[in-house]
């Protein structure tokens, strides 16, 4: 009977988890700061392992039951991007065209109430669903962000088709990118070849990706305090303006209050309008989840993140609602240069220069040039990650795994850096028809992205609870929980459905086979790409109670200690709860 139970507990021992010394960890503070910044041969070898801050992985703690588990799961990328650099990659890393020339033609397609109600309900939609990006993200900051996330609480098959869509959406972007900052220089200069502008922009983002995951977090930390300056500059100087303080040589030297939307209107085309211009809203958002992904590569992302994610309500408020009440009261509707593609159209371009600042006009141009050139580095960086951890999950060749010592997936960086020279083909007679095309595959890729965060959120919350935890566990909470996860996805069904009756029924125009494939080309994509992973690796979805909770998961705080962090918190005076709060 001794004999028995000895065996039985030397059996229990054996299966306990134990600290393991076979993994190579990496320190790359050894190297060389040529070899740390990416520039010399060295650079480009693989890491030898993982590189492993304890401090930062831990929170400065010493669960030994639990280290096995996160050893084994520490990606390879280091964590160099640092607090100021997540904050303004979620305040001001998705300003981009969307915002400063998209919203033009958005103007003439659903007039000024048209525009604010698509993008208010794309704001609260938005909102929500970075909320949950934020709960999951710091509890589970793992390689590849949401497709990790949607690979683990949905279906393998949903996470395979995610990951590559948006690879590819991003893959597409870049050279679109590419030749729409060529473009932009034509404001200035249109002698000169587009060719030669597409090779110094082509060239740049090659720089700044060589340098890696540092040189992105300062591209984005720089670029997104120009445009939040000047997004700040044009709503004080249009506020001025709308009351009739403008140059007495411009067209605001007389008070404007809310002429246009009286003459000619506040809706364009009707519901039709409104309906058009939701795609466009949800476009002027696009990569702010990257942030999602940025916090793989950041410290600390359970102190760092939910200041990262609180920050978005306020650019959905104050840099697009705002920008957007001041452009509709300022343009009406039918103006001529509205829905064109280049910077000329742009409404804060035709603002400045209708109110006689030109010189204010430059300096927008120059900030749509860099938000441009922001997107387009952008583009490798969330690409060459997403294709990184779909290459470290075995759903890509396991090449795209690979991870240099400078701390960049080399091979995934390499793959989408050759869709660059696709700007190209701008150049040709049929150029512009296959930038169409191209388009079309980026066009709703967002709005299935956003959608998969939202439902793997409302899966999580049902896993846990499930699995018999307390949602007290959880550090950051999504603001409105899972009701706020469940009216953002119905939010992006209904902008589907808005999306595919305007593809059918185009505004002021018949029915048209060609415009229909280009406004939902990404959907059969996607399906495409659920189905090949369907048949590859033949899985279904897990039920709650089978999803793994535990690998890795970074925060083993019991609901009774992050309490007495709440309440500790509660203690502070009202100034610093409100701040804590809202920033």
């Amino acid at each position: 009977m001794l004999d028995e139970k000895s065996s039985v507990k030397e059996q229990s021992s054996s299966t306990q988890v134990q600290p393991v010394s076979d993994v190579v960890w990496y320190d790359p503070d050894k190297e060389s700061i040529w070899t740390r910044i990416g520039i010399s041969g060295e650079s480009f070898k693989r890491a030898p392992g993982p590189v492993y801050r304890k401090e930062d992985t831990l929170n400065g703690r010493t669960h030994d039951e639990h280290r096995h588990d996160m050893e084994r799961e520490v990606p390879l990328l280091p964590e160099k991007l640092k607090n100021r650099h997540l904050q303004m990659i979620a305040v001001g890393g998705s300003i981009g065209t969307g915002l400063f020339i998209g919203t033009g033609g958005a103007l003439a397609t659903g007039g000024p109430a048209g525009v604010l109600i698509a993008w208010i309900l794309m704001g609260f939609m938005l909102f929500n669903t970075c909320q949950a990006m934020g709960e999951m993200s710091i509890m589970y900051p793992v390689s590849g962000g949401f497709y990790n996330l949607s690979n683990r609480f949905l279906d393998k098959s949903w996470g395979f088709a995610m990951g590559w869509n948006y690879v590819l959406q991003w893959a597409v972007v870049l050279p679109l990118e590419i030749t729409a900052a060529a473009g932009t220089v034509e404001f200035w200069r249109d002698d000169i070849n587009p060719a030669v502008w597409i090779t110094v922009f082509m060239l740049f983002i090659f720089v700044v990706t060589l340098f890696g995951t540092i040189a992105f977090g300062e591209e984005e930390f720089w670029s997104s305090c120009l445009k939040l300056f000047v997004v700040v500059l044009f709503i004080f100087i249009s506020l001025v303006m709308v009351c009739g303080g403008g140059p007495s040589d411009g067209e605001y030297s007389n008070y404007v209050g809310g002429r246009y939307w009286n003459n000619p209107g506040a809706f364009a085309n009707g519901f039709k309008g409104v309906c058009g211009v939701f795609v466009t809203a949800a476009f002027s958002f696009a990569g702010t989840e990257v942030v999602g992904i940025a916090a793989t590569e950041s410290a600390n992302p359970r102190k760092r993140m939910p200041k990262a994610i609180k920050m978005t309500f306020w650019r959905i408020t104050i840099i697009y609602i705002v920008s957007l009440i001041f452009i509709g009261l300022l343009i009406p509707y039918n103006d001529e240069l509205l829905g064109g593609s280049g910077a000329r159209h742009s409404p804060f371009v035709i603002v400045m220069t209708r109110a006689g600042l030109g010189g204010l006009a430059h300096l927008i141009n120059v900030t749509i040039l860099v938000a441009i050139m922001s997107i387009g580095v952008s583009s490798v960086y969330a690409g060459s990650r997403t294709l990184h951890a779909l290459g470290e999950q075995g759903y890509a060749p396991k090449i795209f795994a690979y991870v240099d010592k400078a701390g960049r997936p080399l091979w995934a960086t390499v793959f989408i850096c050759a869709f660059a020279p696709i700007a190209y083909v701008v150049l040709s007679s049929n150029g512009g028809t296959v930038f169409d095309w191209l388009l079309a595959l980026s066009g709703l890729s967002t709005l299935f992205t956003w959608a998969s965060i939202n439902l793997a959120h409302i899966r999580f919350r049902r896993a846990w609870a499930v699995q018999g935890h307390s949602v007290d566990e959880i550090p950051f909470q999504a603001a409105l929980g899972v009701p706020g996860s469940w009216s953002g996805f119905i939010l992006i069904v209904l902008v589907l459905i808005a999306q595919f009756y305007i593809a059918l029924f185009p505004i002021g125009g018949s029915p048209d086979p060609e415009a229909f494939f280009k406004s939902y080309l990404a959907f059969p994509v996607v399906v495409f790409f659920y189905i090949a992973g369907f048949v590859w690796k033949r899985e279904t979805p897990k039920r709650a109670h089978e999803i793994d909770l535990v690998t890795g998961r970074k925060v083993w705080d019991t609901a009774e200690e992050l309490n007495e962090e709440r309440a500790r918190l509660r203690q502070r005076p009202l100034y610093v709860r409100l701040y804590t709060k809202f920033f």
